[in-house]
């Protein structure tokens, strides 16, 4: 956006000012040329008006020593085409009088037709080509004596390198529009990019500090905004984690006193039976429990040895007779909660060991950040209940058997905590089969 911002201020300032510029020179043309005309028509009745009281023998010197600059006056030698008079012939002879007689040529001279360069600040590449659109022509004056004159009105010269300095104008005035623009588009994008990083980072830790209000009065309005939704989202967040703890919390000492009582059943078939519903709803209690937990995140972030940390959790499994192995090395750090991104490794172990009867964790190194992949050897999931495997309760096993299917909330609470510390959890089929996960962890990430 701030890119867009100053292309766009940038565009349309120098499309304004070329504008202006273009009208500006355009302007001072047809002003500057109106000047030369009137000056030359002064100058023309001057030299003429002068010629007529110089003796007619010394007429010759005397028109070579005032024909100058752009009026050129001289003998005129043999007939040439006439026309009717222009507009310049028409002022000069009000000027002149009726005893003098003008008539128009058709064969203007030769430096009428020569190109002329004309110079702007925006033309900078090369001088734009243009013809002189002044007086220019070439009229006979009959003066009263009998004597005919051939006047000659040309274009004024150009001066060497006319036009170069405004070269040197162009770049301070590129670079004042270029910072002018720049910092029109740091203003404007900087409280935009303040909500961006505000919600980046209430998704990453909904505990962070409030938005400071500052700046205009439409920032401090939508920053305060902000903030009140991010209470409230905070406030509806604990009340639900509270009252999933609650209950699943409150739910552990009946359950207690059931098995205990159970234990006085006599009909050990129906004993086990009651035994084994009761364990399934104390495995769902907990893992409810587990699941209200992985919602909170009041929980230090910690400097964790990645390695470590995978070498301490594949270890553990090991211990508990589960069939896991570890290959790669990370060799990097990264910020988490430590109870958290354990839970989160130990529940994707799980489930490849429950559904796969054996783990492969395999851990490389990415461009600023590392990639656990947990292969299993199971027969792998439909493509279309990939993503939901990862909803509540959701289980594959149609028997609904606790036992082979679970709960359904370890791939939830899994998700939760990556998403938590920045990191990203799926799922694919791999090719070799099986079903894999990859967890891909930011290194050194900064969330609190």
């Amino acid at each position: 956006m701030t890119g867009r911002v100053f292309l766009v201020l940038m565009l349309g300032i120098v499309a304004s000012a070329a504008l202006t510029q273009w009208l500006a020179v355009n302007e001072r043309q047809r002003t500057l040329e109106r000047y030369r005309g009137f000056h030359a028509l002064e100058r023309a009745e001057q030299i003429i008006a002068t010629t007529e009281v110089v003796r007619p023998e010394s007429r010759d010197q005397y028109l070579k020593v005032a024909s100058k600059a752009n009026v050129k006056l001289e003998v005129a030698h043999g007939n040439e085409a006439s026309q009717p008079l222009s507009e310049f012939g028409t002022a000069l002879a009000g000027r002149l009088g009726s005893e003098y007689k003008l008539t128009s040529l058709v064969d203007r001279p030769d430096r009428c037709d020569q190109p002329r360069q004309s110079y702007s600040t925006f033309a900078i590449f090369a001088p734009q080509v243009t013809e002189y659109r002044g007086a220019c022509e070439a009229m006979l004056v009959e003066m009263p004596d009998g004597q005919t004159l051939k006047l000659s009105i040309l274009p004024p010269r150009q001066p060497p390198g006319a036009g170069q300095n405004e070269y040197a104008a162009f770049v301070p005035f590129l670079l004042s529009i270029a910072v002018l623009a720049y910092l029109v588009a740091r203003m404007t994008m900087n409280p935009l990019k303040s909500l961006a990083s505000a919600a980046k980072d209430l998704g990453n830790d909904i505990n962070h500090p409030p938005l400071e209000l500052s700046g205009s009065n439409e920032i401090r309005q939508a920053s305060a905004a902000f903030n009140a939704m991010q209470a409230r989202i905070r406030q509806h967040i604990a009340q639900r984690t509270e009252m999933l703890a609650a209950i699943t919390h409150d739910l552990q000492t009946p359950l207690t006193r059931m098995r205990l009582r159970l234990e006085k059943v006599s009909d050990d078939d129906l004993q086990q039976k009651l035994l084994g519903d009761l364990s399934a709803m104390q495995q769902m209690v907990r893992e409810g429990l587990d699941l209200a937990r992985s919602m909170d995140t009041t929980e230090a972030m910690q400097r964790l040895d990645l390695d470590a940390l995978l070498d301490s959790v594949c270890a553990d499994a090991a211990d508990a007779g589960q069939s896991v192995d570890l290959k790669g090395h990370a060799a990097m750090a990264l910020m988490g909660r430590p109870l958290d991104i354990r839970r989160c490794l130990v529940n994707l172990i799980d489930n490849a060991v429950k559904y796969g009867q054996r783990a492969h964790v395999t851990v490389e190194r990415m461009a600023g950040a590392a990639r656990v992949r947990i292969r299993d050897e199971g027969p792998g999931i439909p493509q279309d209940q990939l993503a939901r495997v990862f909803e509540p309760f959701y289980r594959l096993e149609t028997s609904r058997s606790r036992s082979s299917g679970g709960t359904g909330l370890g791939l939830t609470i899994a998700r939760n905590i990556a998403e938590q510390h920045g990191a990203s959890l799926s799922l694919a089929n791999h090719d070799r089969g099986g079903l894999e996960a990859v967890l891909v962890v930011p290194e050194f990430y900064a969330g609190k």
